[in-house]
């Protein structure tokens, strides 16, 4: 029978479920240390996309067999030439031509769509770091794409952080930060803060550093903020948000957020840290990472590690980093394939 690749069914809950399982199996070799992928999150990307972005999935069956799946995402709202594929073998059916199969009918879905550029992430080992599959690499690689950025993936044991560090760390942060105040919430921004979340958001590809990948600034208002929140609500994301808001204006300076995937208690991830331009200088990352940190704490008592992605290039957030006490454990680099 060969290799059949055709869109997803998404209709089809045997075909949904097939796609769920080969992402759950791949990740389960590519990531053993993380939570099992969890269906539900799966099943809202699927229902419930992100806003902003054209979502293509598409199934490959080996010998009538469920051996692969594509997503490909194509930006609406900015990045209107770019696109990011996550093309995911199962590990049972690797070496056998199905991930070049995707990858040639994604080619000419986004050829279609007019589409220049193709971004997609592999997970590789560090010299000191456990074991990863060298195999996501030398495909990209095979491909044609070339490495344009390199991340770390960094992780907090909670069992060994060494509180009275951290508080001494917060007090001395509080301390350069004389005329703000930190805010906290859960999931939903509260009204007053979803402008300036949008605006923060909107800087990061501008002040986080992207090494040699070609993506625009991206767009974001109040509206698109809210369509974040909705998606990740159906996700079953939980999300802890801190601000340091300006006394003298009420704005938000500086946002970070932690999440927790669907059914984990155990781990979570660091995401966005950001400042203000105009504010930085008073230590508002680190106090509001601190501050949040324990903000998620006090809502989730079994959480014992916390993971984050810095580029290998921004030194000043690995600094913060790891004054938390954040360890280096894998890299992800970012291939990107002109089409």
């Amino acid at each position: 029978m060969g290799i059949d690749v055709a869109p997803l069914d998404l209709a089809d809950p045997a075909a949904v479920e097939a796609a769920y399982r080969i992402g759950a199996a791949a990740e389960a070799v590519a990531l053993p240390d993380l939570p099992p992928y969890p269906r539900r999150r799966f099943e809202a990307m699927i229902r419930h996309p992100m806003p902003g972005v054209d979502i293509r999935w598409v199934l490959a069956r080996l010998d009538g067999a469920p051996a692969g799946r594509l997503c490909l995402r194509l930006p609406q709202l900015d990045n209107t030439d770019n696109a990011e594929a996550e093309l995911v073998v199962d590990p049972a059916f690797r070496r056998r031509g199905v991930g070049r199969a995707l990858y040639e009918h994604g080619l000419r879905l986004l050829r279609a769509a007019g589409r220049k550029r193709l971004v997609g992430s592999t997970v590789s080992a560090l010299p000191d770091g456990p074991d990863r599959d060298p195999a996501g690499d030398a495909f990209a690689a095979a491909l044609g794409a070339r490495p344009v950025l390199v991340e770390v993936r960094r992780r907090l044991d909670l069992s060994t952080v060494d509180r009275a560090a951290l508080d001494a760390l917060a007090a001395d942060a509080r301390g350069a930060a004389a005329g703000y105040r930190t805010v906290r919430w859960r999931q939903r921004t509260p009204d007053e803060y979803v402008a300036d979340v949008a605006y923060l958001e909107g800087r990061l590809m501008t002040d986080a550093p992207t090494g040699d990948l070609e993506w625009e600034q991206e767009r974001f208002d109040a509206d698109r903020i809210r369509g974040i929140e909705r998606a990740l609500d159906a996700r079953g994301t939980r999300c802890y948000h801190l601000g340091a808001a300006h006394e003298a204006t009420g704005r938000l300076a500086a946002w970070t957020m932690i999440s927790l995937v669907a059914g984990s208690t155990w781990h979570a991830w660091q995401q966005i840290t950001i400042v203000d331009p105009d504010h930085r200088g008073h230590r508002l990352g680190l106090l509001t990472k601190i501050d949040n940190l324990g903000h998620a704490l006090a809502h989730e008592p079994e959480l014992r590690a916390v993971d984050t992605y810095n580029a290998a290039e921004n030194a000043h957030m690995i600094r913060i980093n790891e004054q938390l006490g954040f360890r280096p454990v894998d890299a992800s680099t970012e291939w990107q394939l002109t089409l």
